[in-house]
């Protein structure tokens, strides 16, 4: 069988795979997961995954791409621990964000390109996706390794800085401690905003529980001047180069030690919410309850 013709029937079944492992039912996912070449993105194998509970990084017996159609982590810049992230989370993050054709999306945290690449897939050619990067090397990758997509551009620089025009997604793929200010101006009517917030508590302890306690994805939603807040997944991810301060992350690691971040429903902008209704308050935000 020709190559390519054998890497198309495996991409359409790890495209199930990756659906069914993210218990989300998407004909718009799946197509594509199944169109999107993951080779494109993570360099020339042989690879170094990473898999689940593994301690370390284990590389693929040759260079043959079957090997990156599984649900595991491909090392990008293994020395920093840097990974082309799990497909099921970010499957399940994207089904929530639900990018529709013609929307703009921006992607917070490009890396090389393999989900910006995705996004872009279901904004369609009538849509666009403003991809943003903090490190120089990544963006550059990512713009090489996306040239033939047309409704794509990459910015290298702070993405809770740099000015975009306004979204209808904006999907974080790093971990902050508070949401940036730009992202929630930025954000159309309707718009939904993937925001994994993460404290620095579990990943000192290298206790994965822990971790799991100490990171969350929230999805925001803009309903006028309204943002209406939910909890859709625990996450453990890399930090947000400019999305972190201290006082806000101690705030964070004292709301995941009370819980209840799943019964967070609004995100205000303003100090008039009591405390009591405050699952975590940063300064001139808050996630609180209804």
């Amino acid at each position: 069988m020709d190559p390519q013709a054998e890497l198309r029937i495996i991409r359409a079944a790890y495209a199930k795979q990756i659906l069914a492992a993210a218990n989300v039912g998407s004909p718009r996912l799946a197509a594509a997961l199944a169109a999107v070449p993951r080779e494109d993105f993570v360099g020339e194998g042989p690879w170094l995954m990473l898999r689940w509970l593994s301690p370390d990084y284990v590389p693929t017996p040759d260079a043959d791409p079957v090997y990156l159609y599984t649900n595991d982590l491909v090392a990008l810049v293994p020395e920093r621990r840097l990974n082309n992230g799990q497909p099921s989370l970010h499957a399940y993050l994207m089904h929530h964000a639900a990018p529709a054709a013609g929307e703009h999306v921006v992607h917070v945290g490009t890396g090389t390109g393999y989900y910006t690449a995705l996004v872009a897939h279901l904004a369609g050619p009538a849509g666009r996706v403003t991809g943003i990067e903090f490190d120089a090397e990544l963006a550059a990758r990512s713009r090489a390794n996306l040239a033939s997509y047309a409704n794509v551009e990459i910015i290298q620089g702070d993405g809770t800085q740099v000015a975009f025009d306004p979204a209808d997604v904006i999907y974080v793929n790093a971990g902050c401690t508070q949401p940036a200010a730009r992202w929630l101006d930025g954000l159309a009517d309707g718009g939904r905003l993937i925001l994994p917030l993460t404290s620095d508590d579990g990943f000192k302890s290298g206790n994965l529980q822990r971790i799991a306690r100490s990171g969350a994805v929230f999805l925001i939603r803009r309903d006028g001047p309204d943002y209406h807040a939910s909890w859709i997944s625990p996450v453990a991810i890399i930090p947000c180069d400019g999305g972190r301060n201290e006082a806000s992350e101690k705030a964070l690691a004292e709301a995941f030690a009370r819980g209840a971040w799943e019964k967070v429903t609004r995100l205000y902008r303003n100090r008039d919410v009591p405390d009591e209704r405050c699952w975590v308050r940063g300064d001139g935000w808050c996630l609180a309850y209804d």
